[in-house]
């Protein structure tokens, strides 16, 4: 076997393990999206801003174009394909860079992020006597996570026609509403952060992964390149 040749079977090889491992990475991550968005289908009716509901789409998208994007690596590897690498290449690469840039935008704006949250939640309360499926999905969440209103008891009486606080406020059904002091949204924010760290901690290993994968489709699409000139 020329030299050429054995260098680009050892990528080859190294390049389909990593994206196998990029692939599985991908089946992961759209498991955990699908066990959030069942999990927490009790509030699908309140505002995509939700954190829990934000965090399972964005799960299940990074999910199935890591599963595609694995699968491509794969297929160039297998394939040797010039073609095949540089497009899972430029789809990598800018999967990276989408990435990054979201790391940093919510690590900049994760305060305004908060706050359009809140707001939308408490804008959707006016609609909690008229809304079945809104209301259900209110009650759930307060009974659930044992809290009342977005940031605290008032956005009820600020938001809703009557001013009453549902009973899925109040503690127990005894005369008069002993309500729960606990904000929903932080408790529902803690809650997903409780259950993710995990999932960020695979996270890193898959963009550990990623830059590998770049890395080996490059060599090997520089190997290939080689062997043409070499068998030329």
């Amino acid at each position: 076997m020329s030299v050429p040749r054995g260098c680009l079977c050892c990528v080859k090889y190294l390049m389909f393990i990593f994206n196998l491992i990029f692939w599985l990475g991908g089946c992961g991550l759209f498991g955990v999206g699908v066990w959030l968005a069942f999990t927490q289908s009790e509030f699908s009716s309140l505002p995509l801003s939700f954190p829990s509901l934000s965090a399972a789409n964005l799960l299940l998208v990074a999910g199935g174009v890591t599963m595609v994007t694995g699968f491509l690596g794969c297929l160039g590897a297998l394939k040797e394909q010039k073609c095949l690498l540089m497009t899972f290449f430029v789809i990598l690469l800018f999967l990276v860079l989408i990435e990054v840039a979201l790391i940093l935008v919510l690590s900049v704006y994760h305060e305004e992020l908060d706050k359009k949250a809140k707001d939308d939640l408490r804008e959707g309360m006016k609609d909690y006597l008229t809304n079945e499926g809104l209301k259900k999905s209110w009650d759930n969440m307060q009974r659930i996570f044992k809290c009342c209103g977005v940031s605290n008891h008032t956005d009820w009486h600020n938001k809703t026609s009557s001013g009453k606080l549902p009973d899925s406020c109040c503690r127990d059904n005894t005369e008069g509403c002993h309500h729960w002091e606990e904000p929903c949204y932080e408790k529902a924010k803690d809650w997903l952060l409780a259950n993710i760290t995990s999932v960020l901690g695979f996270g890193v290993c898959i963009g550990i992964v990623q830059i590998l994968s770049l890395v080996f489709s490059m060599l090997m699409y520089c190997q290939i390149l080689r062997a043409e000139k070499y068998m030329d």
